[in-house]
């Protein structure tokens, strides 16, 4: 899939100062001189912060790992977890397309999208909350068909139910991660037949979805302001040793 910089860029970008101290912690997690390490994460935190990666983003992140532009912008192409063009406001839903989730309804859900949202991938909704796309398998084959919002899973979902879930989102509820049939990870979906004992205290949910639960971050920008900064390899936020300069330029600004 040919994935380029969208047609229309914002004029800046600049973490905010929570993020910033974030990302700068991240940075001490790799020996001096190895900071290009953290461009997944630092990418990932400006999406989180403004929805999607523009071009001003790419080279802020860039210049802050002293990374050519031109090789933030292969990550970024790269991973399909990258957007590379404005979302929904609340809400991107990547629906796994991939043979189990087919076989198990995923063109359902696509419908869902289509009918709901935009007849087209990244067409984003009348109203400005939602926009979706297809992705490869997102490795929830087991409990397909599942779409994924943010960092989250939203698994055994039904047409019905991810219709009623684009609903209550849109209501300005936020619907808890995982399965929606009431399975508690991926046992059977008759119940267990084996470990039986297992039930026995347990905690409410997985401990994927307990960690979205605690965190309540599935569908709102990140601004850091929420998020304790706290670098447990080094038991405190360290600032890296100064900035490096940026290398060559990502593309022409006038290109």
């Amino acid at each position: 899939m040919l994935r380029r910089l969208h047609a229309d860029q914002p004029a800046s970008f600049a973490f905010t100062p929570a993020n910033q101290a974030w990302a700068e912690a991240q940075m001490t997690k790799f020996p001096e001189g190895r900071q290009a390490s953290a461009v997944i994460p630092l990418l990932w935190r400006a999406q989180e912060q403004e929805g999607w990666l523009s071009r001003p983003a790419l080279e802020a992140v860039a210049d802050m790992l002293g990374m050519a532009y031109i090789r933030v912008l292969e990550v970024a192409t790269f991973y399909f977890m990258f957007q590379l063009q404005p979302v929904g406001q609340l809400a991107h839903f990547q629906i796994c397309g991939t043979t189990t989730c087919m076989i198990c309804g995923a063109e359902d859900l696509i419908s869902v999208c289509q009918d709901k949202i935009a007849a087209k991938p990244h067409a984003i909704s009348k109203n400005g909350m939602f926009s979706w796309e297809e992705v490869e398998c997102l490795g929830a084959c087991a409990n397909a068909p599942m779409v994924q919002i943010g960092k989250d899973y939203y698994e055994d979902l039904t047409a019905e139910k991810f219709s009623a879930l684009i609903d209550d989102l849109a209501a300005g509820k936020v619907p808890t991660p995982g399965s929606q049939s009431g399975r508690y990870a991926a046992e059977p979906a008759g119940g267990l037949t084996s470990l039986t004992d297992y039930d026995a205290g347990k905690a409410t949910y997985n401990a994927s979805v307990q960690l979205a639960v605690d965190l309540g971050d599935t569908v709102k920008r990140i601004d850091g302001t929420e998020v304790p900064l706290f670098t447990p390899w080094l038991g405190k936020a360290t600032k890296p040793k100064g900035k490096p300069k940026a290398k060559a330029k990502l593309v022409k600004k006038d290109a």
